[in-house]
């Protein structure tokens, strides 16, 4: 939201830009013209709701990335990649010999893999809430892996589709 004193900044710009065509414009005109482009009635209206200063600053976070521990590096790429249709973002490692911190995504799930010691705890249990989750399922099916055929379970809040990954973490896709 817009401060008091941001919405008369405006009203003096429009003027400013209204005099460059020599339309004159007075500051109450310029005032009510605000008001309105703001969803106000009036500027009588708008002074009263608008806040005197701009409002303090809210924590705000973005979506959470979770980071699953992986020990095999081909055995991660057939399951998320060829499996579950992940795509690779990124590849670390600080040098070639060292553990791998991958980053993959998929219709905007993004998740971090990685084989650094204390990165995270094998057997995390991760809920997705996605949409068409008939389409995962046939997806999966038809691909006729050989270390999982996931089924959906109605639960009460939804169908879910569960895959096991190979290093004993659990993704729970969940469609209400």
């Amino acid at each position: 939201m817009i401060s008091i004193e941001q919405a008369k900044q405006m009203a003096r710009r429009l003027r400013a830009s209204r005099e460059l065509f020599a339309q004159e414009l007075t500051h109450a005109t310029a005032l009510e013209t605000v008001a309105h482009l703001l969803g106000y009635k009036d500027w009588n209206t708008a002074s009263a709701i608008l806040p005197a200063e701009n409002p303090l600053p809210v924590i705000r976070f973005d979506k959470a990335i979770p980071i699953l521990r992986m020990f095999d590096e081909a055995k991660a790429r057939e399951f998320y990649l060829d499996f579950l249709g992940f795509s690779v973002e990124f590849e670390h490692r600080f040098e070639a010999d060292l553990p791998l911190y991958l980053g993959i995504s998929r219709n905007g799930l993004q998740l971090h893999l990685s084989e650094h010691h204390g990165d995270a705890s094998p057997g995390a249990t991760l809920f997705v809430p996605m949409h068409n989750i008939q389409l995962l399922h046939d997806e999966l099916q038809g691909k006729r892996y050989g270390y999982g055929r996931p089924e959906i379970v109605q639960q009460g809040w939804g169908q879910v589709l569960e895959v096991h990954d190979p290093f004993g973490n659990r993704i729970r896709f969940c469609q209400d």
